[in-house]
């Protein structure tokens, strides 16, 4: 039987300080697997799925070499704490664009060649082939992908919602809303819902009055608001009722519509578009094994695979005529996408350079606002 190893000891790392972090390392460390292995981390729940089928399957049958998946929520604070011990034992991550340009700046993430990365079936080089914003010094671009939010149409026999302001109209549309826990979507959808060109919006969020702005909106909601964490609680939380709408990626609203037949709406309007990557560990003692899993999954042939499974956009030209239905309902896909004509009309996209420079400070800021009584 394969050696494993515990979840436990890999969740608890960032837990360990001090002279304890070298004995821990050693102890609750990668075990040495039967051929080569390598770790891929990503976002679980349907996106992990469509992943496990359009790329880990196929390139283990390809290569031989295991890939180990594991979930998370998105941050550097894990890849940090392994590269700064100097034990790393995840190799490829999922990463949302402001953590790839942070964690490249940061020395935590391989550099990436475009150019090593396989051409397109008809030979077009990597560099012509990928949409030039979904490349990074140290991430290959994989999926466009946007937040929105969603309704249950069951909840809302009359008028239902439209734009972003009716998700701040309790007065409209009560009842509770989910939210991430996080300061980055949140400001945006708040000064759009206030009436902010989305031009405008992050040249308004980088004044301090425009930032008191976007907090005083979400004040006005603040105490229907219920937390989420992981991409997958949003439509739990909309079939279970615990909310009655709630901002969400759009690839698991979608895969909640046609797979489980929940009675969801996606609300367009001022969505924010944005763009994932796959970054590798800086450290990595399975470098070469890791840039082959990326330069698989990196393919249009892969990208496409997943967009045909979840509706997440490939970052490669050459994978969007390979979208055509989905895999296991024959859907349509091209009206899910967010990227289609009538979803991107009035979408925002996602300015990562002002979230790679203001992160901290507002962490710190909304942080201290979640803590506060209204």
């Amino acid at each position: 039987m394969k050696k494993r190893r515990p979840i436990h000891c890999t969740r608890a790392l960032v837990l360990v300080v001090g002279a304890a972090v070298p004995a821990f390392i050693q102890a609750c460390g990668p075990q040495a697997p039967e051929g080569p292995s390598i770790t891929a981390v990503s976002w679980g729940g349907s996106y992990g799925r469509a992943y496990r089928g359009a790329v880990q399957i196929p390139f283990m049958e390809e290569t031989g070499i295991r890939v180990d998946m594991e979930d998370y929520n998105g941050g550097l604070a894990q890849v940090r704490a392994q590269v700064d011990v100097g034990a790393v034992y995840w190799d490829v991550v999922d990463l949302e664009m402001a953590d790839a340009m942070r964690g490249c700046d940061e020395g935590l993430l391989e550099r990436i060649d475009i150019d090593m990365l396989p051409p397109a079936l008809d030979g077009t080089l990597a560099r012509e082939d990928f949409y030039p914003e979904m490349h990074g010094e140290c991430g290959a671009g994989m999926l466009f992908y946007s937040t929105v939010y969603a309704y249950n149409a069951d909840l809302f026999p009359g008028e239902q919602p439209a734009t972003m302001a009716d998700f701040f109209d309790l007065e409209e549309f009560p009842g509770r809303r989910g939210m991430r826990r996080v300061p980055q979507v949140n400001l945006e959808f708040a000064l759009i819902a206030d009436g902010v060109p989305l031009e405008d919006v992050y040249a308004t969020l980088g004044t301090p009055e425009g930032l008191d702005r976007a907090f005083d909106k979400l004040d006005t909601i603040k105490d229907q608001v219920v937390w989420w964490e992981a991409g997958a609680q949003p439509p739990q939380m909309l079939a279970d009722g615990e909310v009655v709408m709630s901002t969400a990626y759009n690839g698991r609203i979608f895969n909640a519509q046609v797979l489980e037949e929940q009675p969801f709406v996606i609300v367009w309007d001022g969505q924010v578009l944005d763009y994932g990557q796959l970054g590798i560990v800086a450290g990595t003692p399975r470098l070469e094994d890791a840039r082959r899993f990326v330069a698989f999954a990196t393919t249009g042939e892969s990208l496409a695979a997943i967009a045909r499974r979840i509706s997440y956009g490939p970052a490669r030209r050459s994978g969007e005529p390979l979208v055509t239905t989905h895999l296991a309902t024959g859907v349509e896909m091209a009206p899910h996408m967010p990227t289609s004509p009538d979803n991107i009309a009035r979408a925002l996209r996602n300015d990562w350079e002002f979230w790679v420079d203001n992160q901290d400070a507002l962490n710190e800021r909304f942080s201290a606002w979640l803590t506060r009584a209204n």
